[in-house]
C-alpha cells in the first residue's frame, strides 16, 4: 500500500515538482491549492497537474482548497489516513509582503496552525516544511549553515516562515511522537526536464530568472537589475539558485527522514554557490541564444547583497546532494519557457 501524502500548495512551481517526485518515488499525493499562484485547468484542477497526469500516466486526486478553510480541511483528513504532510501553501512575495504585512501573517500564519491542528487531531505527526533562507536575514558570515542566527529577518514574508519554523518546533518539543524537517531553500529555478512544468508567476514575477526567462521570449522588453552598486564581484546581488528537480528530490530525502523518529530537524537545500544576477543574464543568454536587455533600478528594500549556502549537512544526514549546475538550470528553464510562451495558459483557460 503506497504510503499517502497531503501536499498543500501543490499546483505551485515547487510543490508540483514535488508531487511528480512523490509520484516517481511510489508515495500517493493528495493535492490541496487554493489557485493563488496556480494557472486553473479543465475541471477546476490545476494546469501543472493535468500535465503531471499526462506525462507520467497517472492520476491525482486533487481539492480546490484554502487554508483558512479549517472544516474543509477537516473534511479531507477524515477521508484519508495521510502518513506525512508536505506543506508549501503560502504567499510568498517578499515586496507584497512588505506592502501587505497584515494578509502574509493571516494567511501564512493561521493557514499553519489550522494545518497543524487538524494534523493533531486526527493522528498525523509527520511533516515536512518548506521553509526559506529567508529566515536568516543579512548573512553573519557566508557561506550560511543551518547554525546561523535566524529571526533577524528583513521582510513579513521570511518573519512568517520564521514564525512558522518556531511553531513547528515548539509542537516538537511538546510532543514528542511528532516529527518535522524544516527545509530552508536557497533559489529556486529550472524547469522539469519535459518542458511540461515549470514556473508560471501569475502577475509580475518576484524572482530573477523567471522575469529573464520572459525577456528572452519577448514577453517584456527589459530586465530591472535591482542594485548594482553592492559590494559583490560585480556590484550586483549574489544568490544561491538550485535546480527545482534537487530541490524536488530534497523532499523525497526528508520523508524518508521521518520514519527514524527524528524529532525537528533543519536543513539547508542549495548548491553552496553563489551567482550574481549579471552572470545569470549570462548564462541565460547562452541558454537561449537571445540577447536579453537590462536596465539598473534601485536596489529594493529588504534584499541583501549576497546570500549561499553551506549544504553540507543535508548531504551527511539526508543523503542528499544538489546535481544540476548552472547550465542545465538554465537550459530547463529555457526549454518550459520556450515550449510555453506564455506560460501554462497556452491553450488553456487562465
Amino acid at each position: 500500500m503506497r504510503q499517502k501524502i497531503l501536499v498543500t500548495g501543490g499546483g505551485g512551481y515547487i510543490g508540483s515538482h514535488c508531487v511528480v517526485e512523490l509520484i516517481e518515488a511510489g508515495y500517493h499525493p493528495v493535492v490541496i491549492d487554493n489557485f493563488s499562484n496556480a494557472v486553473r485547468g479543465e475541471g477546476n484542477v490545476p494546469e501543472s497537474l493535468l500535465r503531471i497526469e499526462k506525462f507520467l500516466n497517472t492520476q491525482i486526486e486533487f481539492h480546490e482548497l484554502d487554508l483558512l478553510d479549517k472544516p474543509g480541511l477537516e473534511k479531507i483528513f477524515k477521508k484519508h489516513s495521510f502518513y506525512a504532510v508536505m506543506h508549501f501553501a503560502g504567499l510568498k512575495a517578499v515586496g507584497e509582503s512588505v506592502e501587505q504585512p497584515l494578509r502574509y501573517y493571516r494567511v501564512n500564519l493561521t493557514g499553519t496552525i489550522n494545518l497543524l491542528e487538524v494534523m493533531q487531531s486526527h493522528g498525523v505527526r509527520n511533516l515536512v516544511f518548506s521553509s526559506s533562507a529567508t529566515v536568516y536575514g543579512d548573512p553573519q558570515k557566508l557561506p550560511i549553515d543551518e547554525q546561523h542566527p535566524v529571526g533577524g529577518c528583513t521582510n513579513p514574508y521570511g518573519k512568517t516562515k520564521y514564525f512558522i519554523e518556531e511553531m513547528i518546533r515548539d509542537q516538537c518539543t511538546a510532543e514528542k511522537d511528532w516529527n518535522a524537517v524544516l527545509l530552508r531553500y536557497f533559489n529556486p529555478i529550472g524547469a522539469h526536464i519535459s518542458g511540461q512544468i515549470g514556473e508560471d508567476p501569475q502577475g509580475i514575477p518576484n524572482n530573477l530568472l523567471p522575469y529573464v526567462a520572459q525577456v528572452a521570449i519577448g514577453r517584456r522588453k527589459h530586465l530591472n537589475v535591482f542594485g548594482n552598486d553592492y559590494s559583490t564581484p560585480d556590484g550586483t546581488g549574489v544568490r544561491d539558485y538550485i535546480h527545482v528537480v534537487d530541490l524536488a528530490k530534497g523532499h523525497i530525502a526528508a520523508v524518508k527522514k521521518l520514519k527514524d523518529n527524528c524529532g525537528c530537524k533543519v536543513y539547508n537545500l542549495g548548491t553552496g554557490t553563489g551567482y550574481s544576477v549579471l552572470q545569470m543574464v549570462n548564462a541565460m543568454e547562452k541558454a537561449s541564444g537571445r540577447k536579453i536587455a537590462y536596465q539598473t533600478a534601485p536596489r529594493r528594500s529588504g534584499d541583501v547583497a549576497s546570500c549561499y549556502a553551506d549544504p553540507t549537512l543535508a548531504e551527511k544526514e539526508l543523503g542528499w546532494k544538489a546535481e544540476y549546475g548552472l547550465e542545465r538550470m538554465c537550459e530547463d528553464l529555457w526549454r518550459w519557457q520556450s515550449q510555453n510562451p506564455t506560460g501554462f495558459s497556452n491553450g488553456t483557460q487562465s
